[in-house]
């Protein structure tokens, strides 16, 4: 009867299923496993947080890879790409392509807004999942010891934009990120993600309640906040994320970081990229849900 249960609910391998986590519990218990000097939690990444979205990755989003071989197997690589659908799930499901379909199981290690590690809870998940504050000594640091480093721009700006604006880059600041990837000697990846806009159309903006609680914004959706929790159920869109090529910065001079005219260029290449390779996903894509 055992068996007959634990093969309904875990499948043919329940067992070793069983142990395996059985196991991880107890290293919990114990205290036995190891966090690096951001506190990044590999096992727990693996075995629970990235497991959560896991779902939405492989069949509520049907997220479609490409040029995941443009990512090194080792080394530091900065991947940077665009933000958008209100809530940051473009950056978990491509924390997620990167863990589950790159070759090396590549851990991504996102630079985020303070806000994040201020709120409650979700601040200390972060820090667990291997993420850090966006700034250029945490980003070299990463990049140094060869991690995966991942770089949204456009931040709230993008993320928060309105529906009518989807799929426009918005200002990618003054460049912070190509003065790390300069100074470090690092490949950057220009990255496009395809489906986030849809997910939670914004149409508007409650203001005086984000000034309230101290958020960048709050959003009004066709589904938020008229339906209560159930508007925050994200629409079923059809995602593609495209790892572009590399565009490589070991052939520059460590100090070429300060000079203001080379990081403006290289910021723009690259943003340049990324918008081109927008337009074309969009073209090829023959819906929003399929």
């Amino acid at each position: 009867m055992i068996d007959s249960v634990g093969r309904l609910i875990g499948g043919p391998d329940w067992e070793r299923r069983a142990a395996r986590g059985l196991a991880f519990l107890r290293r919990r218990i114990t205290g036995d496993y190891e966090v690096d000097e951001f506190g990044f939690d590999a096992e727990l990444t693996e075995n629970v947080l990235l497991g959560a979205f896991r779902p939405l990755y492989e069949r509520y989003f049907r997220v479609e890879t490409r040029g995941l071989d443009h990512v090194p197997d080792k080394g530091g690589v900065l991947i940077v790409a665009n933000h958008s659908g209100t809530l940051p799930l473009d950056a978990v499901m491509t924390q997620v392509a990167l863990a589950d379909h790159h070759p090396a199981h590549r851990h991504l290690r996102m630079l985020a807004a303070d806000v994040v590690f201020t709120m409650p809870f979700i601040g200390e998940l972060a820090r667990k999942a291997g993420h850090t504050l966006a700034c250029n000594p945490d980003a070299e640091r990463l990049l140094c010891s060869g991690e995966v480093v991942g770089v949204w721009p456009e931040g709230f700006k993008g993320i928060g934009k309105p529906f009518a604006d989807r799929y426009r880059l918005q200002r990618f600041g003054r460049g912070g990120f190509v003065s790390a990837a300069l100074r470090t000697g690092t490949p950057i990846i220009p990255t496009a993600i395809v489906g986030a806009e849809e997910i939670y159309p914004k149409i508007g903006d409650i203001k005086p309640l984000a000034r309230l609680l101290n958020l960048p914004y709050i959003p009004v959706t066709p589904t938020f906040p008229w339906l209560g929790p159930l508007g925050m159920i994200p629409l079923p869109s059809k995602w593609y994320i495209a790892f572009g090529e590399p565009i490589e910065t070991s052939g520059y001079d460590p100090g070429a970081a300060d000079d203001p005219m080379l990081v403006f260029n290289l910021t723009d290449q690259v943003r340049e990229t990324i918008q081109d390779t927008l337009y074309r996903l969009l073209l090829q894509r023959r819906s929003v849900f399929f």
